[in-house]
């Protein structure tokens, strides 16, 4: 039998006492996009959130948005109150976050940044971020989610 894996975020759930369930999908290095998840996991588009990770002038931010939708920065800029935010180097994931591409979630960073939310998030009473490893979701209620990081709530898509 395989053993389950514990990563950060999981373990971090453990010990709130919060919720969830996981989510396990296959992927390689040229499917490590949103659309290859959504086939996998039985969720919606609606209910399946990215974890970006961008920058500005002074630190360090995160967002989650659903995962067919698109950033705009200039929104997140605005209601982030930067001037302006950009997303970080892909080669810089893991130095800031622990974190790899297409395994980032945004709970269990090695550091907790400033984390928002596309708003549409409450529309759902279940959904999915990366687990913090490539091939597994954790699938948990979006308040628990965004009480555990202290997120903030936002209109950020396109």
């Amino acid at each position: 039998m395989k053993k389950k894996v514990k990563t950060n975020a999981l373990r971090i759930l453990d010990q709130k006492h919060i919720e969830y369930k996981t989510k396990e999908y296959d992927y390689d290095e040229e499917h490590l996009g949103g659309e290859h998840v959504l086939k996998q996991i039985d969720l919606n588009a609606n209910q399946v959130y990215k974890t970006l990770v961008l920058k500005s002038k002074n630190d360090y931010l995160v967002c989650c948005i659903p995962v067919l939708k698109e950033i705009d920065l200039k929104k997140l800029a605005k209601a982030s109150n930067h001037k302006s935010v950009e997303m970080i180097p892909m080669k810089d994931l893991l130095s800031i976050t622990g974190y790899i591409r297409g395994g980032c979630s945004p709970i269990g960073m090695k550091k907790q940044f400033k984390t928002y939310f596309q708003k549409e998030i409450y529309d759902e009473s279940e959904i999915a971020v990366s687990a913090g490893k490539r091939g597994l979701q954790i699938i948990l209620n979006p308040k628990d989610l965004i009480n555990l990081v202290n997120g903030e709530i936002v209109d950020v898509v396109r």
